[in-house]
């Protein structure tokens, strides 16, 4: 039961952070909370973290069906370390430069807030990889197994750590509008550690095979 608690405080922290840095999903929220209201958006967020937790649902199949197919992990064990390297360098060049993005905003009516929601976070292609490789690290330091209890902790802990972030967007967004300079930089710079882990992990994985 302990290693369900380290779980979720992990895939919460993790989720949370891969959520601060303004983009997309955040600063769309906070629009919708700005022009049509706070519960819109919030229910745009809500939208958002239940395509986030069914993204996260695939992940964990993916990372299970790699587990028991060495043969295919060999392989992508050797692409995971360019893909690891690269977002390690490019969340850290992104601190370095500490410019806060402009992502595109839509435009979003009280009708269809959750679907907007849903439908935003859909065109996210990273999240899924980006799962993958937490539960493949959190598998290979022995927080999570392939089991119900901590596929459902995994889930659960990444829609929460990720609808989090956008509440604090939705209803505090006013406040936080002159920090997001600070808030991208700082995220920036854990997301580079977080990657960096990972390639070490799989580095670690590579070379003990």
């Amino acid at each position: 039961m302990q290693h369900l608690f380290i779980l979720f405080f992990a895939t919460f922290s993790a989720a949370f952070m891969a959520t601060v840095p303004p983009g997309l999903l955040n600063m769309n929220a906070a629009k919708v909370s700005v022009e049509k209201g706070k519960t819109n958006g919030i229910i745009f967020s809500v939208g958002v973290s239940t395509i986030i937790m069914l993204q996260a649902t695939i992940a964990v199949y993916i990372s299970k069906f790699l587990d028991r197919n060495p043969e295919v992990v060999a392989v992508l064990l050797k692409i995971a370390v360019a893909v690891f390297a690269f977002f390690a360098l490019y969340f850290f060049w992104a601190a370095r430069r500490n410019k806060v993005p402009n992502p595109e905003l839509v435009q979003v009516s009280k009708k269809n807030s959750f679907f907007k929601g849903m439908g935003l976070a859909a065109v996210n292609l990273l999240t899924i990889p980006y799962y993958s490789g937490l539960n493949i690290m959190w598998n290979a330091s022995g927080w999570i197994q392939f089991k119900v209890w901590d596929t459902l902790t995994f889930i659960l802990a990444a829609g929460l750590g990720t609808f989090s972030v956008l509440y604090m967007y939705t209803v505090y967004f006013n406040r936080l509008e002159g920090k997001t300079d600070r808030f991208s930089k700082n995220s920036n710079y854990i997301l580079s550690g977080l990657m960096l882990g990972l390639l070490v992990i799989t580095l670690f994985r590579i070379f003990s095979r």
